[in-house]
């Protein structure tokens, strides 16, 4: 057998949806003001990464993650507020938790829904696992259709439901009766997923006691640790330990482990890099508001979804002139023209206002 021909039929035993899909893109950012992603842009003060990179020298690389992991966990606890009676398991960023969710449902039949348009690894997740996915528009504002929601979840009797809060890509906190509503109809798990939390003016962590059906998925990535890859699921304990029966046994390494703990040990630093993001975003929000044929959404997390006239034009504009977003127009229907925004320093916030005026 030839060296092609054995490629050839090693390649037919992957999926065939598999072998259809793309996989999730990353842009190549080098010498970009960098505004794709909505990570946080602030690096910690040069003392701190100094002590920081004492405590890994420190670590013990020659060892499985063990105790690190549950000594972040409880910490991670503490600060999420935990209610009593839930439990707490750690992801390879919330995405490996998404992943652990579908595989937990992955039954003949199951069904995974989620407003649309939101964070695209709730479908791709899903079909990875055989699941039928099923996506119920948002209104023309971008907010919950109710009776669109509670149709769908009457019809489909979803085992997993999806509730981003605030969304991704448009940054709203849909209102919390709506959310309730859908909760109560619920037939199985709702996933409140607030990977955008700390820019939000509200969270739903007080509805675990009230809905033993609900988990609260949050990240460390929008905290300021995006490269560090840590996700979390609160829930009661009985549904986490379910959850938890799934997770590979060393997912979150020792380094990375110690350094989510080192963060948390330094949470007002975060907390003020949040504020002065949030600050920004008001900014941000309020010059391109007044740029005309230009209508950014409000948002309640670090980044602008924007709608200009024409998208890919002046994304690619915007890109010749060194300066990335996220060119959202192709992702739904709903989102026609749209660029996503992160919200960055406020130099990277001006370098993108005076590209953004001229490229439109």
């Amino acid at each position: 057998m030839s060296p092609n021909q054995a490629l050839s039929q090693a390649l037919d035993q992957i999926r065939d949806d598999v072998r259809a899909a793309h996989a999730y893109p990353v842009a190549n950012s080098a010498g970009m003001v960098k505004l794709d992603v909505m990570e946080n842009p602030f690096r910690l003060p040069a003392e701190l990464q100094a002590q920081l990179g004492q405590r890994l020298g420190a670590v013990a690389i020659n060892r499985y993650p063990a105790e690190g992991t549950q000594r972040l966990a409880a910490a991670l606890a503490a600060h999420a507020g935990m209610p009593a009676g839930c439990a707490i398991t750690l992801g390879n960023g919330s995405d490996e938790l998404i992943t652990l969710l579908s595989m937990a449902v992955s039954k003949p039949g199951a069904v995974v829904l989620s407003p649309e348009p939101s964070f695209v690894m709730y479908e791709m997740s899903a079909r990875y696992q055989g699941l039928k996915y099923v996506g119920v528009p948002l209104r023309a504002d971008f907010e919950l259709d109710v009776e669109a929601m509670l149709a769908a979840v009457k019809q489909h009797r979803p085992a997993l439901i999806y509730l981003a809060y605030p969304n991704n890509p448009t940054g709203n906190l849909w209102d919390a009766d709506v959310i309730e509503q859908i909760i109560q109809a619920a037939p199985g798990l709702v996933v409140m997923d607030e990977a955008y939390q700390p820019f939000a003016e509200r969270d739903s962590m007080a509805w675990l006691s009230r809905y033993p059906q609900l988990l609260v998925m949050r990240t460390m990535s929008k905290f300021g640790l995006a490269g560090v890859r840590i996700g979390y699921l609160i829930g009661q304990q009985a549904l986490v330990a379910e959850i938890d029966k799934l997770r590979p046994p060393f997912n979150i390494s020792v380094l990375n482990a110690e350094a989510g703990l080192f963060a948390l040990e330094h949470a007002e630093v975060y907390a003020a890099q949040a504020a002065e993001l949030r600050a920004q975003r008001e900014i941000l929000f309020a010059a391109l508001q007044a740029m005309p044929g230009v209508q950014p959404f409000p948002s309640q997390g670090n980044m602008i979804l924007t709608r200009v006239p024409d998208a890919p034009a002046t994304f690619a504009a915007l890109k010749a002139r060194g300066v990335l977003v996220k060119n959202s127009s192709a992702a739904h229907p709903m989102l026609r023209n749209c660029l996503r925004i992160t919200v960055g320093t406020a130099q990277e916030n001006q370098a993108l206002l005076a590209a953004m005026k001229e490229s439109l």
